[in-house]
């Protein structure tokens, strides 16, 4: 099967809230759920001091859907919302 390239996007509860603590959790759960594979993590600005964290990782396409790991960090108490942005395949 091919690998897949998931753009994750978690939105923070409120500009408050620590995203390298919300960064630390997610990344251990995306390792359980796709295994060990490139990851990068970047903040993004939205709006008044609120910052996204944007979250991009390669897993093999076989896994299937993504809805668990996105319910699981969706409970994370500093999380208000995840979403999946973009899934590519890889080529090469």
């Amino acid at each position: 099967m091919a690998q897949v390239i998931i753009t994750l996007k978690l939105m923070p509860k409120g500009v408050d809230v620590n995203l390298e603590e919300i960064e630390t959790k997610a990344k251990k759960l995306i390792v359980q759920f796709a295994g060990e594979g490139e990851m990068i993590v970047e903040q993004q600005p939205i709006a008044f001091g609120l910052k996204a964290l944007q979250i991009i990782f390669v897993m093999d396409e076989s896994l299937g859907s993504t809805e668990e790991l996105e319910k699981s960090i969706s409970e994370f108490d500093e999380v208000g919302s995840v979403e999946i942005t973009d899934v590519r395949r890889a080529i090469g």
